[in-house]
């Protein structure tokens, strides 16, 4: 266990409600650069397992906590799986495509000697006659006019180029549940021996994807919670299920404003949103957020606005993808997601209180009457005591503006609750007084202050996920 022993710079009311998740690449690939994000505001990061070897992954992991620990605070690590690769593969130039042009797929075949387009998925096991297929970003749409000896034949809807290895997306195919492959696989061997917090699961199609990761992850004795990311028509069909399945969704905008009509990605989002905090699941918004920083050290005042649009509708977790990943200016390009965060949370409520569920277990109805009582009293701060994190969940899933702090002995716990809504944990060894003691120390580094109210929420049995039982009211003195 690493206690945190270092109190925050900056006042309560300072906090940002929002988190931050930052991926890492080749333009965040040193210590020092980890170091220089997580002082500028990140709260997580993304390891995409799609490229890089598990040799290089070690290393960034070490950074990571060490970064983590030097900063004094607890930092989350997403493991995001590759899932299955839906692409082309490999062949010379470029290809023309003219409306109505018949096209053939094959897996990993030879285009110059047969004249099927390469694929590194074999195709021919799942789509059916009838289904579509988009190429390059939806640039080429297609249909599938028959499947035969593992040829997908296909006719084309419209003009456009093909190049080798660009991405295919198949919205009316059903993968049947078959979307863990075994780099997946080895790649969790390998997740389940290192410091990781959340596994990303790609083209989640149904809740069942997710208790066959849950399947994998017990036998292999992870202690990591499972992201959904939603980039399927499959997965809208199945949201609600799918994220009272999940420990947290993804909002993967990408390859879901190709599957579905991009005119319907902005709906859905505030949807999925709506549903993480009625189920107290925390959700990430990604893709594109400031992609213009990539190459520009300054934003579009549309990615501006949709980073503000995702604080204001309440996701706990905004993420940066190309931007830290291979941009020119990951640094800036936190320093003003965060700035945007601030700034929108500072002079606007959450434009949407989303209907919670109802839920009347003991840990809900001690969770609603903590945040009462706060705001009833003006409170300064929520203090709660947490072995698993779910009453910290419960107490976020509510939007409360009083922030708070979640103290628990166990350090995943901690770096788990770190990319969730409004939430700031700290280590400390199992007591009967935890949250007590961790306020005296917020008051003694002056975090706190005299005449402070603050409200705990802790259990009689320290440690013991599930306990929580009671309330306290204390004046600082």
């Amino acid at each position: 266990m690493q206690q945190t022993d270092k109190a925050p710079a900056v006042p309560l009311k300072n906090f940002k409600r929002t988190k931050i998740i930052a991926t890492v690449g080749p333009s965040t690939n040193s210590y020092e650069t980890i170091q220089r994000l997580i002082e500028a505001g990140v709260n997580g990061f993304r390891l995409n397992f799609s490229h890089g070897s598990h040799t290089e992954r070690t290393e960034q992991i070490g950074w990571i906590r060490k970064a983590s620990q030097q900063v004094g605070k607890p930092v989350a690590i997403l493991q995001d799986l590759q899932g299955p690769k839906i692409r082309l593969g490999d062949f010379e130039g470029i290809v023309n495509v003219s409306k109505g042009k018949s096209l053939s797929f094959a897996y990993q075949a030879d285009y110059a000697a047969t004249g099927h387009l390469p694929t590194q998925y074999d195709l021919s096991q799942k789509v059916k006659r009838g289904e579509r297929i988009y190429l390059y970003d939806g640039k080429v749409r297609t249909t599938v006019t028959s499947v035969r000896e593992g040829v997908v034949h296909a006719q084309a809807e419209n003009d456009g180029i093909l190049i080798k290895r660009k991405g295919m997306n198949l919205p009316d195919t059903d993968f049947g549940g078959d979307i863990i492959t075994a780099k997946d696989r080895a790649d969790l061997v390998y997740g389940s021996a290192q410091d990781i917090d959340y596994i990303a699961l790609s083209f989640v199609q149904s809740e069942r994807d997710i208790a066959k990761l849950r399947e994998l992850l017990k036998s292999l004795n992870s202690s990591a919670r499972v992201i959904a990311k939603i980039e399927t028509k499959a997965a809208i069909e199945n949201i609600e299920s799918i994220v009272q399945a999940s420990d947290a969704v993804m909002i993967a905008r990408g390859d879901l404003a190709v599957e579905t009509p991009a005119e319907s990605v902005p709906i859905v989002q505030r949807q999925i949103i709506g549903l993480g905090q009625r189920y107290a699941v925390p959700t990430i918004v990604a893709t594109q957020m400031l992609a213009s920083m990539t190459e520009d050290s300054e934003p579009t005042r549309a990615e501006v606005s949709d980073v503000a649009t995702a604080v204001l509708v309440g996701a706990d977790a905004v993420m940066l993808s190309d931007e830290t990943a291979s941009g020119k200016f990951p640094l800036e390009a936190v320093q003003t997601m965060k700035r945007v965060i601030l700034y929108a949370e500072s002079h606007a409520p959450l434009t949407v209180k989303w209907p919670q569920n109802e839920d009347h277990s003991r840990q809900a109805s001690i969770s609603k009457a903590v945040i009462s009582l706060a705001e009833q009293i003006n409170a300064k701060a929520i203090v709660v005591e947490t072995k698993s994190g779910a009453t910290a969940l419960q107490i976020a899933k509510l939007r409360s503006v009083i922030p708070m702090i979640a103290v628990t002995s166990d350090q995943r716990t901690a770096q788990q609750l770190a990319i969730v809504y409004d939430t700031k944990s700290y280590v400390r060894p199992v007591d009967s007084n935890a949250a007590g003691k961790l306020t005296d120390w917020l008051q003694k580094n002056k975090v706190l202050h005299k005449g402070d109210v603050v409200v705990t929420a802790s259990g009689r049995y320290p440690g013991v996920v599930g306990t929580t039982d009671t309330i306290k009211v204390r004046v600082l003195e």
